[in-house]
């Protein structure tokens, strides 16, 4: 199985309305591989893969259509996603990676400024940056991209991605 896969399972484990609203989810997960295939996540692949796509699902009910969770209910939406938010975030904190919540505190944060602000390209870029810092670690240029992305400076999307390819 892979990451989503296995998070559609943990949500119907949980019993309730989320499980009900579970779909077979139709890939596999980029951002989770991407944040595992990182040295930072050597030997709890599979736990990183999970907890990012976990958190990438809430996102996702709150700004989008989920893939994992699908519900017509946007009250149930909402409460999914905050759901899928505090899973991933409570695994990661099993994991006591410190780094990688700083990390994935900040990309929703970022996004969330950056989808009130109407610019889901800086929201994409936010996501791929935070989750490259926390496979690979946070470069210098990233904490500058953040502070750009903030501001809703120009071109702070560009400047998030090329943090992301210098993890």
């Amino acid at each position: 199985m892979g990451p989503l896969a296995d998070l559609a399972a943990a949500v119907r484990a949980g019993g309730g309305l989320l499980a009900a609203a579970v779909t077979e989810p139709g890939e596999d997960g980029t951002l989770g591989a991407a944040a595992a295939a990182g040295p930072r996540a050597r030997g709890r692949e599979a736990d990183y893969a999970l907890l990012v796509e976990a958190i990438v699902e809430g996102y996702l009910q709150h700004y989008g259509d989920g893939r994992v969770v699908r519900s017509e209910d946007p009250d149930l939406a909402l409460l999914a996603g905050d759901r899928l938010y505090a899973m991933g975030l409570a695994r990661l904190a099993e994991l006591g990676d410190l780094h990688a919540v700083t990390e994935l505190a900040d990309v929703i944060s970022l996004a969330a400024q950056a989808q009130a602000e109407g610019d889901a390209e800086r929201a994409t870029a936010a996501w791929v940056a935070g989750v490259a810092a926390v496979g690979h670690g946070s470069p210098p240029a990233l904490e500058e991209a953040k502070a750009g992305a903030r501001a809703g400076a120009a071109g702070s999307a560009g400047a998030l991605r090329a943090a992301a390819a210098g993890a």
